[in-house]
């Protein structure tokens, strides 16, 4: 019994010994990794440590016999494994498995030790959605006093982008995003594609053939015809280690390609944008573009051609620019060379990386994704518009055009103007995926009327107005058509006001549907209630009981239509006047026109009326507007109706 006790302590303490040399190992290969900024790998062997296999068996093979002194057994080494694993996870966009990494980090009182944990929990939790509690974490993070100005800069933005993207996923953009099936999307990345005549290009880091490694090649399909997606070959190229291609653009005859190409020398990957001409089927080895586009030293990647073959759009990191990659433009000459290279400037370009440009010259609109302003988190897409030297501010393009992660590689689907491509790493843990995007944006339009002549107004001002906000989007004033047309983007609530002089301003709903909402108070068609100061308009349809005071539920219907206009002309005030017949005296018909008078504005005041905007008044059956009577003295129960009225009249309009 003694001898089993034995044996069972050797195997436990081999097994100990055995474990230790194990992580020792593995760390080492994990921190080789970490300082090569090879974070995926470097988080594989961090995970191996940390998750604390039970087992002898690697699933990677060791890189030679590499063993450090230290063993993995304080709870130092174990704090310093949790942060490199959250920050290797991090560092490629792996947020959902480094948010419950850097938890742990903090939970095991980890803080003191990496002061910027609570920074860099907060932004995973943004990019995993969870907006109120990222804030809470960056709140903590700048009252803790930790970090530089340029952590504390990030968490302020990373605040701003957590209260923009809360407001975004409540009121989205009216567009499908779905992700392509089949083929299209690998195990790999799949990203940047563009369409030529009926077939597709992109890129793609699925296998190869021939080759177990995943490396970036640039393929072509049809899509929809069930062929499985062939890879583009290019004659003899120059033999690099893991040479890669992507990002493909073709010029308008279709029979050059410019494209990224990229190769590592040692731990550095060089990229450089070449091109390649169509001969016989056959695409030419690719040349470097000149050094207009790349400069020595310097990444030059993304290219895109406009239309008319004449300008190219880039990617770089060379000097003259905000940092970080910036966009540029090159001219092309005659034979598709670079002329020159200019710098879209500070309006487009910021501090931190621009990619992808797309621009629609006809338009003179860039699309392009940044990381450097306000948005929903990783690279968002923003639209601008200028002729290449004055550019309009950017505007993000909202969800679900963005996503909490990375959007990049804006395409328009040139048979379809209601929809577009894009590429995103939304629905993976790594990789970027192919989307389509189907446009679901409409326009809203219709004809403004005079109300009682029913007549197309002119000169009428119309503005487009966000409700939430109260900022005006866009105004027009209508021609002789006296037609309107605004476009209608997202699911927030917006508003047409009108204004022309003479009329009472009109502030309409705007329903998700293109159509207008009914018009209220006069008449349902959209129209404008022409006014003049003292001159009485007739409220129709004000009804009471015999002998009563009372508003009937019917009339409160009508006189909410008056509360409208006096909330859409705030400057205004107005007296509501009650008129009766002739049968009574005039003390009661007094009396009880004053009585209906005051009921209105009690009721219109209960409504969200100023009391001082309002005065009711009685007139009983002083001012008639028909006979009571016919000539040859009968009653006229036609006039007696007519006289038996509720009206306003605008007293003054400031």
């Amino acid at each position: 019994m003694k001898k089993l006790y034995l044996i069972i302590i050797t195997i436990v303490i081999n097994g100990f010994v055995a474990k230790a040399q194990l992580d020792d190992s593995y760390k080492t290969l994990a921190d080789k990794s970490f300082n090569n900024k090879d974070y995926y790998q470097a988080a594989f062997y961090y995970k191996k440590i940390a998750g604390n296999p039970t087992n002898s068996k690697t699933e990677v093979p060791f890189r030679g016999n590499q063993k450090d002194t230290k063993k993995i057994t304080s709870s130092a080494d174990k704090m310093f494994i949790q942060y490199r694993l959250a920050e290797s996870y991090r560092l490629y966009e792996n947020y959902l498995e480094a948010e419950g990494w850097y938890y742990r980090v903090l939970n095991d009182n980890g803080e003191a030790q990496y002061p910027l944990t609570r920074l860099w929990y907060g932004v995973c939790l943004r990019a995993n959605q969870h907006f109120d509690e990222s804030i809470k974490q960056l709140d903590q993070f700048l009252a803790s006093g930790k970090g530089d100005e340029k952590q504390k800069a990030t968490a302020h933005k990373e605040i701003d982008n957590c209260n923009f993207a809360k407001e975004q996923y409540q009121y989205p953009q009216l567009l499908d995003v779905v992700k392509m099936k089949g083929d299209w999307n690998s195990d790999g990345s799949d990203y940047a594609i563009v369409k030529r005549d009926d077939n597709f290009m992109f890129t793609s880091s699925r296998i190869v053939k021939n080759d177990k490694r995943h490396l970036n090649r640039i393929y072509t399909a049809i899509k929809g015809d069930g062929n499985k997606p062939v890879v583009v070959n290019f004659k003899s190229d120059e033999n690099k280690t893991e040479l890669e291609y992507g990002t493909p653009v073709l010029n308008p005859a279709n029979n050059r390609m410019y494209m990224t190409r990229w190769y590592k020398t040692g731990s550095k990957t060089v990229h450089a944008i070449y091109y390649s001409n169509l001969a016989d089927g056959q695409w030419s080895a690719p040349q470097m573009v000149n050094n207009n586009v790349n400069l020595t030293g310097f990444n030059s990647i993304q290219p895109f051609i406009t239309p008319d073959g004449k300008r190219l759009y880039f990617v770089s990191n060379k000097p003259g620019g905000q940092g970080g990659d910036d966009i540029w433009f090159s001219d092309l000459d005659a034979e598709g060379q670079p002329t020159n290279s200019t710098n879209l400037g500070p309006t487009i370009n910021t501090s931190y990386d621009e990619q992808a440009p797309f621009y629609d010259a006809k338009e003179k609109r860039l699309v392009y994704s940044s990381k450097g302003f306000i948005g929903l988190g990783g690279f968002d897409f923003f639209e601008s518009f200028g002729d290449g030297t004055q550019w309009t501010k950017p505007h993000n393009m909202g969800y679900p055009m963005n996503s909490a992660k990375d959007d990049l590689y804006y395409s328009p689907d040139k048979n379809d103007d209601n929809k577009f491509f894009i590429s995103s790493d939304r629905a993976s843990e790594c990789c970027l995926n192919l989307f389509d995007v189907y446009d679901r944006r409409h326009l809203v339009t219709g004809i403004v009327v005079d109300c009682d002549t029913h007549l197309a107004l002119t000169g009428v001002k119309v503005s487009f107005v966000d409700s939430l906000s109260k900022s005006v989007l866009k105004t027009m004033i209508l021609g002789k058509n006296a037609k309107y047309l605004f476009s209608v983007n997202t699911k927030r609530p917006y508003n047409l006001v009108l204004e022309k002089t003479g009329y009472f301003t009109k502030s309409v709903p705007v329903p998700l549907t293109g159509k207008m909402l009914n018009d209220t108070l006069f008449n349902p068609e959209i129209c404008l209630q022409a006014f003049e100061v003292e001159k009485p308009i007739v409220i129709k349809n004000v009804l009471y009981d015999f002998n009563k005071a009372t508003l009937r539920p019917e009339s409160k219907i009508v006189l909410n239509g008056l509360v409208k206009i006096l909330k859409d002309n705030p400057k205004i005030k107005i007296e509501l006047a009650s008129h009766t017949d002739s049968i009574g005296s005039d003390v009661y018909n007094l009396k009880l026109s004053q009585e209906r008078a005051q009921a209105c504005v009690d009721y219109i005041i209960v409504n969200g009326i100023k009391e001082e905007r309002i005065f009711a008044k009685g007139y009983g059956r002083t001012k008639p507007i028909a006979p009571n009577s016919l000539p040859n003295g009968k009653d006229n129960p036609d006039g007696r109706q007519l006289n038996r009225r509720t009206e306003f009249k605008v007293l003054k309009t400031q």
